[in-house]
């Protein structure tokens, strides 16, 4: 099995699900990790669109979006993902709802804290950007607000709909159930763990992550909040059983 390319923003979530697919598969890859912005010259050179992640084969196929990655990763290394269309159903829904939505909250929340942005972002990235990066931020920034249209009051309803996933799946586990979808890990509970990262950032992430003492206060206070609901709970236990277990040393 030869190496991929995998080209992230490493903060990403959506890049997050792929590490993840990736990592449990037991399939090699090189990380490609990019400033926000920039990563569109990279991910556009490799054949991808505007977002983050692509993924370059080992055979020089280029799969340009998270569940792609999944899904290939899913059948190279017989993971057993995708055991029926119930479980691509709840990962399409996560990625239109709550990705986009966690993710709108946090660089809300985040926009007065240049230190942490300063200090978390750029994990891997090449040299050139992370010297970039406290010049550029300011414009970077406001490209980003408008990019993902992120707005103090569009942040404010975005939780809400993170607060009304994390509703619908602690319902979904009400009856004790272990995953998603039953007795096994699936692409649902990878994809809603992964997703979830934006409002929980779990210790086992990918890459390191802000933890609520060096929050500011507002947002800390969300994060532990979620931290204890059911659904936050229950993606926080993936992390530390079927993620930490498959991690890159």
């Amino acid at each position: 099995m030869g190496e991929c390319t995998l080209i992230t923003i490493p903060i990403s979530h959506y890049c997050e699900k792929a590490r993840w697919a990736l990592e449990r598969a037991g399939i090699p890859y090189r990380e490609r990790a990019h400033m926000q912005i920039v990563h569109w010259l990279f991910v556009k050179r490799a054949g991808g669109g505007m977002t983050a992640p692509v993924l370059v084969t080992d055979d020089g196929r280029v799969l340009p979006e998270s569940d792609e990655i999944i899904a290939w990763a899913d059948a190279r290394g017989e993971l057993g993902l995708y055991p029926d269309d119930e479980v691509r159903e709840l990962e399409r829904g996560f990625d239109e709802r709550l990705g986009p939505e966690g993710r709108r909250w946090m660089y809300n929340e985040m926009r007065s804290r240049r230190d942490l942005v300063l200090k978390y972002g750029p994990t891997g990235v090449p040299a050139w950007e992370r010297r970039m990066l406290p010049l550029a931020w300011p414009v970077a920034s406001r490209v980003i607000d408008r990019y993902l249209d992120i707005t103090p009051a569009l942040a404010a309803q975005s939780l809400a709909e993170v607060r009304a996933s994390f509703d619908e799946v602690a319902e979904r586990l009400s009856d004790g159930r272990a995953y998603l979808t039953g007795s096994r890990f699936t692409a649902a509970d990878l994809t809603f763990a992964a997703l979830s990262a934006s409002v929980l950032l779990p210790p086992e992430y990918g890459v390191p992550l802000p933890q609520p003492d060096e929050l500011p206060v507002g947002m800390a206070t969300v994060v532990r909040e979620l931290r204890s609901h059911p659904a936050g709970a229950f993606a926080l236990r993936m992390f530390r059983e079927e993620r930490r277990a498959h991690a890159r040393a």
